[in-house]
């Protein structure tokens, strides 16, 4: 749950600077489920869109009881995996980093290093149910926890009894999300003409062409496919704000891919690559190694990157 220098604090601090006593309603205690909740299961996710950053949440570095935090410029590539909690009535209505309002039935987050806003995708590794929200403010500061999900997140994610819920969050690029949920749009449509002709009922014909595009080469596949006529390339897996993340990621992936891995930093941030990779033709047997260890969203940089 959301903790000190979160929502109106976290506003003062990047703004004018705010003094914490480390309690008060910033706190993690006294948070608690609504009165009746209506029914959230249905909540929709947020729609990726590109939009201005927030006038307010963005600076590249803030302080917050005492460590300082280094804001991303670029969320492009942002792969991570830690533990989620959510937030509840104790934030509901108050102003979040970026100026808007906390509303717990919206599919919204925070997080301490992405810009504001930024579209993300948190899968719950433990039973991979998986949402999209959109991160407007700053937190968690709790801990190691790596985000705080709204209320209506929470639910979708079935991590609300736990409390907490082991993740991966990765940043979406609204615009290969636009192309992509366009082409599954056209799939389903096609396909619901294709199995009314044969007889299946259109429901099903639709929910096996979504399946079908949820499986599709993502966004950075697609980049990555681009890119392969080059030499001396990398395969990003993800882009962390913490070096011992990175690290840990580097330690876990030499045990699962056949090629050497390397954490290269770069203003503050940690990008896990795997390569070098002088011929193209083995781009493919790395994603697929990739794929197996569980990152999907892996994509080719050159060797400067």
């Amino acid at each position: 749950m959301r903790v000190g220098g979160v929502l109106v604090c976290v506003l003062m601090l990047l703004v004018a600077g705010c003094a914490s006593d480390g309690g008060g309603r910033y706190t993690q205690k006294n948070d608690a489920y609504p009165d009746a909740p209506p029914d959230v299961s249905d909540v929709p996710d947020a729609v990726p869109k590109n939009e201005p950053l927030s006038k307010s949440g963005n600076r590249s570095t803030y302080e917050v009881w005492g460590e300082t935090y280094h804001v991303l410029s670029d969320p492009s590539g942002y792969v991570e995996e830690g533990d989620a909690s959510w937030y509840g009535t104790k934030f509901q209505g108050y102003d979040t980093a970026s100026g808007e309002p906390y509303d717990m039935y919206k599919m919204s987050a925070a997080h301490r290093t992405l810009p504001l806003p930024t579209y993300v995708r948190v899968t719950n590794l433990d039973n991979r149910r998986s949402v999209i929200v959109r991160v407007n403010d700053r937190g968690p500061f709790h801990g190691d926890r790596l985000i705080d999900l709204s209320y209506a997140a929470a639910a979708r994610l079935d991590i609300l009894g736990h409390g907490t819920g082991h993740v991966r969050v990765e940043a979406i690029d609204p615009e290969q999300w636009a192309e992509q949920h366009k082409r599954s749009t056209e799939s389903a449509s096609q396909g619901k003409v294709a199995k009314a002709s044969s007889g299946v009922p259109a429901r099903e014909s639709v929910q096996g062409a979504v399946d079908a595009a949820s499986t599709a080469e993502s966004p950075q596949q697609d980049r990555a496919t681009e890119r392969q006529s080059g030499t001396g390339q990398y395969v990003q897996v993800a882009a962390l704000s913490s070096a011992a993340r990175a690290k840990a990621l580097e330690k876990r992936l030499r045990g699962q891919v056949s090629r050497p891995v390397r954490v290269r930093e770069e203003a503050s941030v940690y990008r896990v690559q795997v390569g070098p990779v002088h011929d193209a033709s083995h781009l493919d047997s790395i994603k697929a190694e990739l794929q197996a260890a569980g990152f999907d969203q892996s994509f080719v940089v050159s060797a400067t990157e």
